[in-house]
């Protein structure tokens, strides 16, 4: 069995995104090409945005530190620690709003 804090990986990407000149950084925590699920750390500086794009399918998203915007289309929500959210299978966007570590947990290949 393997485990891992996620408290450590997000300060840890935190402090590299705040290094990274695009202002964010990743971590693949479990799944991959093989896999059925995804789950990806992000780590976004204040005022960074993964801009808008596709819906990668079936997707949550949990805020482990910060504040951060998801925007789709005319709706918004913002999520602070300890938020989740069930993304919506349209564009989307993911703005930080301070700096911020979201966990992103993608059922892979469920976008039909």
């Amino acid at each position: 069995m393997d485990g891992l804090s996620l408290t450590d990986l997000a300060h840890d990407h935190l402090a590299a995104a705040r290094q990274a000149h695009s202002g964010r950084s990743a971590h693949t925590v479990h799944g991959g090409h093989e896999s059925a699920l995804r789950q990806t750390l992000l780590a976004l500086v204040a005022g960074q945005a993964l801009g808008e794009h596709e819906s990668p399918g079936e997707a949550t998203l949990q805020v482990l530190s910060g504040r951060v915007r998801v925007t789709a289309g005319q709706s918004s929500w913002d999520g602070r620690a300890g938020d989740y959210l069930v993304l919506p299978l349209t564009r989307h966007d993911l703005t930080a709003l301070e700096d911020s570590v979201v966990l992103l947990t993608v059922v892979v290949g469920s976008r039909g």
